[in-house]
């Protein structure tokens, strides 16, 4: 900032939170390429442009920021959160999809969604995705906001058995592409704004 400030970003230690299981969700991950194309252009055809909502927790862990990922089969890594339901608010669509995938009850509400972080666009079915909306492409299929989510001092993750939440060091993730793709290898450059801070909470 022109000022010299720097946003802060309280960040609690790892061993404050609790995790547990409950019961497995469905995961679109287990659909053939060809299936999954379909399917999304079916929806374009029936809602319009796909809206996805992202959420980046951290956590401390060594004196360094942890990025919690959610783990896919040993081999594909995501950030909590999902699609938007046609007319659904992207904070209560976040607030939902958090729920659903890190919470007990999809009614728990205690999610401190903040500001968007960044935007990436997706301009056909297929796979590439960018950080911005390329200037030839007038009706874009995908779009997926990622939202800053500030943990509480403690709290219990409660994610479905066949998902498992982990805990990634953000210079593990730094321009890591080939391992967590593009937009998870971009969060440590949309957080570089902050400065960390753990509070003494003894």
């Amino acid at each position: 900032m022109a000022d010299g400030n720097v946003d802060v970003l309280d960040i609690y230690p790892l061993n404050h939170y609790y995790f547990g299981s409950k019961e497995s969700l469905p995961l679109k991950e287990e659909e053939t390429l060809d299936h999954r194309i379909q399917r999304l252009k079916f929806n374009y055809n029936t809602h319009g442009i796909r809206t996805c909502v992202q959420a980046v927790l951290l956590v401390d862990l060594f004196k360094h920021p942890h990025l919690l990922l959610l783990q896919v089969r040993h081999s594909i890594y995501k950030l909590p959160g999902g699609r938007l339901r046609p007319g659904e608010s992207e904070i209560e669509g976040l607030r939902r999809k958090l729920s659903s995938k890190l919470s007990m009850s999809e009614e728990d509400d205690r999610w401190e969604v903040g500001e968007c972080l960044g935007m990436w666009w997706r301009p056909d079915f297929e796979t590439l995705i960018y950080p911005f909306l390329p200037p030839n492409i007038k009706r874009p299929k995908e779009c997926t906001k990622l939202f800053l989510v500030r943990l509480p001092e403690s709290c219990k993750f409660i994610v479905p058995k066949n998902l498992k939440l982990i805990a990634v060091p953000l210079y593990q993730v730094h321009e890591n592409f080939k391992t967590y793709g593009p937009i998870i290898a971009g969060v440590p450059q949309l957080l570089s704004k902050f400065s960390y801070n753990t509070p003494d909470t003894d």
